[in-house]
């Protein structure tokens, strides 16, 4: 590990795909040159979170696949994408998968950035759709061509081992032992890393299609 980088026991954290997009704002403001990208890795999504699990490698999962959708080889530009998420911020683990996206795209909710003049612009980009519940699903769009897709995400068709509900609490509680701890990391983290990586040894876990909105 180089000084001053964080020290991550999960050694499959960096092979995830990374997203690479624009960012106007950084350019005008001179954070960044004018042909510069900004890479967010998943381990940036962790950050965020402070934690490593199903739903917050699930959202960085759904905006990969989601920006990849809308744009192909090329590289998106934050500030100009839209996403509506189907249900309420406290359903689900919508509210912290949000924070991932957000952090990601730029797309906020009314706390985010208004923009100077219609550049940069984040503000009510980010919005719950409580009447319409649907389940882990999520909306993108671009703002320039208005091209929308809908990304559906069903942890549930992961393996799932009953040892991890029943070793949870211990581990929470600070009361299991190290092995018990070890093995519940090992599954809770082998989750993570199904999701990250090998998504596509099991169907249904991302589903993507266009939509009209």
């Amino acid at each position: 590990m180089a000084e001053g980088q964080s020290n991550w026991s999960q050694g499959f954290f960096d092979e995830a795909p990374e997203i690479r997009l624009k960012d106007p704002l950084a350019y005008i403001l001179g954070a960044m040159e004018a042909d510069g990208v900004m890479v967010f890795k998943y381990p940036d999504a962790v950050k965020m979170a402070g934690h490593s699990c199903a739903a917050v490698s699930g959202a960085y999962m759904v905006t990969v696949k989601a920006l990849k959708a809308l744009y192909g080889d090329d590289i998106p530009v934050r500030s100009q994408i839209k996403v509506l998420i189907k249900g309420g911020p406290t359903d689900l683990a919508y509210g912290p998968m949000a924070q991932v996206i957000s952090l990601i795209t730029g797309a906020a909710g009314n706390t985010g950035f208004k923009g100077l003049g219609r550049v940069g612009g984040r503000q009510n980009k980010l919005v719950f759709d409580d009447k319409d519940f649907q389940f882990n699903t999520f909306i993108f769009q671009r703002e320039d061509t208005g091209k929308s897709v809908k990304v559906t995400y069903s942890p549930q068709v992961l393996p799932q081992n009953p040892d991890m509900g029943e070793l949870m609490p211990l581990v929470v509680s600070g009361k299991a032992s190290k092995e018990e701890r070890d093995r519940f990391v090992s599954m809770w983290q082998g989750n993570v890393k199904k999701v990250l990586l090998e998504p596509d040894k099991y169907p249904g876990l991302f589903e993507i299609e266009e939509v009209k909105i």
